[in-house]
């Protein structure tokens, strides 16, 4: 089959799974809690007297805990599927999230619901929607990802508006149960009806875990105690602390830095907006260069020029059209990192062990992505201003960067599996001609 009619093939059947995959990723743990906090925020300072750090401290209570239960999520992807355990979680994450509505004032019960969301939530992060699109591609695997990944920016870009939407008509208590309500709404029975993994859908518990211990045994890959055993994953998930901590740090705080930059509140809410259109544009860029350029040397480029928009963030004041640019190149970033992280565990680990390899690295990634905020947060209250922190994203974003071209040429799991194939077939021959 040609290179055009492969692609061609992967697309018209698996158009899809990456459908579910962008709509449950876009709708989940990661983008929706991190998106919207900068929103909420003043509103619930005002409501409660509480500082930017405590309330962004919340944003590091889900860290800790999507630390501890994503290598849960991967294994159990692994285990019994990425369809259940995506399904239970888009359902679970929504209602769960619905329950910030009911914040009292206490501290105490804000974190708890940091934590419930963050536990029940889990499994909509890529670590489950990326394994089914990895399965299903391997031509325009970049692509796929990068398309998958796009519902992080196309809803950051929707999100905001509507919250501040919300906020304002019905006040920030319904703000909260509307947006439960969207993954319910749109996520869930996109999934039900598109979201499937290679292999059967339908066996017995039996047929079930002798289908997935065959398809693992054949799936070309590094087992877990390799990966551990291998410097690389090392290396990918030190890198990936210093690009998380500094997205994670901009993006929820956005609307203030440019309220301390002098912006209006409608330009405030239009500039943030921005964020969600260049994620998109980084997924779909990042994607389509990763298929066909080696991904660390990409990743250089299109993470090492956002740098330079945390220092203009930090040396303003900026006109709109600079603030605009600045703010976009930070979405742009965001919008490289994810599938950045999926495309490099797939080349460099392969996908015998996928979900559990993802889920360990990413919390490599959601540590950075947690301390940021809360370190913004808790400057700006000492300080009033974000100087200090966005000149130490500038250069850290280019530290995780160039760590990355250390990772050398990618593995041939194709050449590791036929060497299986054929190693399995002596071993055949030999018993067959012993017996």
């Amino acid at each position: 089959m040609s290179e055009p009619a492969a692609n061609d093939s992967e697309f018209r059947t698996g158009w899809p799974v990456v459908l579910a995959a962008m709509l449950g990723i876009g709708l989940g743990l990661s983008p929706v809690p991190f998106y919207t906090i900068g929103v909420f925020a003043p509103h619930l300072a005002k409501a409660f007297g509480w500082g930017f750090g405590p309330i962004m401290a919340g944003v590091t209570v889900s860290t800790l805990v999507v630390i501890c239960i994503s290598p849960l999520v991967g294994l159990l992807s692994d285990r019994i599927g990425v369809r259940r355990v995506a399904l239970a979680s888009v359902a679970l994450f929504g209602l769960s999230f619905m329950g910030f509505a009911l914040s009292n004032g206490s501290l105490i019960l804000y974190y708890l619901t940091w934590g419930l969301v963050a536990a029940l939530g889990a499994g909509t992060l890529p670590i489950t929607w990326t394994r089914a699109v990895n399965n299903r591609f391997d031509r325009r695997k970049g692509l796929a990802l990068g398309l998958s990944l796009l519902g992080t920016g196309l809803f950051g870009y929707l999100v905001k508006p509507f919250t501040a939407w919300v906020v304002a008509d019905y006040g920030w208590r319904l703000a909260y149960v509307a947006i439960g309500a969207l993954p319910l709404l749109i996520a869930l029975p996109i999934a039900y009806f598109g979201f499937h993994d290679i292999g059967p859908v339908r066996q017995n518990n039996a047929e079930r875990r002798a289908s997935e211990a065959a398809r693992r045994a054949a799936t070309p890959g590094l087992t877990v105690p390799q990966t551990l055993a291998n410097w690389r994953f090392w290396l990918v998930g030190l890198a990936f602390l210093p690009i998380a901590f500094t997205v994670g740090g901009v993006i929820p705080n956005v609307e203030n830095i440019l309220k301390l930059g002098g912006f209006a509140p409608a330009d405030i809410v239009r500039l943030a907006s921005l964020i969600g259109l260049a994620v998109i544009v980084g997924r779909t860029a990042g994607g389509w260069l990763f298929d066909r350029f080696w991904a660390p040397g990409v990743a250089l480029v299109l993470l090492g020029v956002p740098a330079a928009a945390c220092w203009m963030l930090a040396h303003g004041p900026l006109g709109y059209n600079l603030a605009g640019l600045a703010v976009a190149l930070v979405g742009f970033a965001a919008g490289v990192e994810y599938d950045l992280m999926a495309f490099l565990v797939a080349r460099y680990f392969g996908m015998k062990s996928y979900g559990t390899i993802y889920g360990l690295l990413y919390s490599f990634f959601a540590l950075g992505a947690g301390v940021g905020p809360v370190a913004f947060g808790a400057a700006f209250d000492r300080t009033h201003s974000y100087v200090a922190p966005l000149e130490l994203c500038a250069g850290l974003m280019v530290l995780g960067a160039l760590m990355l071209l250390f990772l050398g040429r990618y593995r041939d799991f194709g050449q590791l599996a036929r060497g299986a194939v054929i190693i399995a077939e002596a071993e055949r021959t030999a018993d067959a001609t012993a017996i």
